[in-house]
C-alpha cells in the first residue's frame, strides 16, 4: 500500500515508497563522480530523482534496474530550479512479496480504452467522405491492439496508459463543435485529421503494455511522427485508391500541425481544416498539462513550475 504520492510530496519531507522506473541511466557529473539520474512515477504524476555520488560497489545492483521496474525509494524532496525533485539515499528493486499494487504505480487515461476507441471509430462511421472513412477506419483497425494502450508521448501531455486515445477522443468531440460554429469547416477532413495527426506515434515510441514509454524507436528518432505519418497516408492512401489532391491535403495536416519549424513542422497549416487541427492538438495538450499540474494542490496555492507550459506556475482557485 503506497503512503507517498507524487502530487502531494512537501518539500524537505522524506519519503520510502515504491515507484515505476520511466528512464534510468548512471551519468558522469561535472565533478567526474558517477550519480544515477532517474524519472519516476505512480498512478499521480512523475518526478525526476538523483543519486549523487553513486560508488563502483553499488553499480551491481543499479544496473539490475531497467526501464519499467518497480522500485522501492528512500529520498528526500528537494527543489531545483523552481521543480521538486528526489534526492535518493537508498535504492531497490521490488521483491517478490512487497505489498504494492499496479493501480497505485500506472497513470492511466480516465475512460476505458474500449470506450474510447469506439467512440472515434463510430465517428468514422458517421463520415459521409468515402476515402476518409476508408483511411481512417483501416488505421483504426490495424493498429487496434496497440491503441488500447499507448501513449501520446513519453513524458509530456497524455503519457499514460490509453493517453493517445484520449488525446484524440477529445479533440475529436472539439473539433465537431468547432465545425458548428465555423460551419465551412469540411468536418470529414479535421475529424481525419485529428484520428490520424498521431498515429505514428505508434511507431515513434517505444511502449510497454502498461502504457510507460521507454524511449523513442530508431525510425522514430531518426524522421519523427509527422515524416512517419506522411509515409503511412501516402502509401495507404493509394492502396484505396484516394484522390491524389485529397491525399496530399490529409499529408499537409500531419506536416504541419506541430505549426513551428523548431517542433517539426517545416510548413505552417494552408488550408483552414489543417489550421483548426493545430490549435485542437494545443488545447488538448494545454488543459490536460494545466490539469495534470494542479493534482494536489490545495485551493489559493500555486503549482510547480510546469515546462511544457513556459515554466509557469498554474493557480487553483479558492472556493474549489
Amino acid at each position: 500500500m503506497k503512503e507517498f504520492y507524487i502530487a502531494d510530496f512537501k518539500t524537505d519531507e522524506e519519503i520510502t515508497d515504491f515507484f515505476i522506473i520511466k528512464t534510468i541511466a548512471v551519468k558522469l557529473g561535472s565533478n567526474k563522480k558517477q550519480y544515477l539520474d532517474l524519472l519516476v512515477a505512480d498512478s499521480t504524476g512523475e518526478i525526476t530523482a538523483k543519486k549523487w555520488d553513486v560508488s563502483d560497489a553499488e553499480l551491481p545492483s543499479i544496473n539490475e534496474i531497467k526501464d519499467g521496474d518497480i522500485v522501492k525509494i528512500k529520498a528526500s524532496v528537494t527543489q531545483w530550479n523552481g521543480l521538486k525533485q528526489l534526492r535518493v539515499m537508498k535504492i531497490r528493486r521490488k521483491a517478490e512479496n512487497d505489498p504494492i499494487e499496479m493501480v497505485d504505480l500506472i497513470k492511466a487515461a480516465p475512460e476505458r480504452a474500449q470506450d474510447m476507441y469506439e467512440y472515434i471509430y463510430n465517428r468514422t462511421e458517421e463520415m459521409t467522405d468515402e476515402h476518409l472513412k476508408a483511411i481512417c477506419q483501416k488505421l483504426l483497425t490495424e493498429n487496434k491492439e496497440r491503441l488500447m494502450y499507448y501513449p501520446a508521448a513519453q513524458k509530456n501531455h497524455h503519457a499514460q496508459l490509453a493517453g493517445l486515445l484520449y488525446h484524440v477522443k477529445r479533440m475529436l468531440m472539439n473539433g465537431d463543435r468547432m465545425c458548428e460554429v465555423y460551419s465551412n469547416l469540411n468536418a470529414d477532413l479535421v475529424a481525419a485529421g485529428v484520428i490520424l495527426h498521431d498515429i505514428e506515434k505508434l511507431n515513434e515510441i517505444d511502449s510497454n503494455e502498461l502504457g510507460i514509454s521507454t524511449g523513442y524507436s530508431f525510425e522514430g528518432q531518426m524522421l519523427g511522427h509527422l515524416v512517419q505519418g506522411i509515409k503511412t497516408i501516402e502509401k495507404v492512401a493509394e492502396e484505396i485508391g484516394m484522390p491524389r489532391e485529397k491525399a496530399i491535403m490529409l499529408e499537409h495536416m500531419i506536416l504541419t500541425h506541430h505549426y513551428e519549424p523548431e517542433f517539426g513542422s517545416p510548413k505552417k497549416p494552408m488550408f483552414p481544416e489543417a489550421e483548426i487541427l493545430h490549435y485542437l492538438d494545443i488545447i488538448d495538450a494545454r488543459m490536460f498539462d494545466m490539469t495534470d499540474a494542479l493534482q494536489g494542490v490545495q485551493p489559493g496555492e500555486f503549482s510547480d513550475k510546469v515546462w511544457t507550459l513556459d515554466n509557469r506556475k498554474i493557480y487553483r482557485p479558492l472556493g474549489e
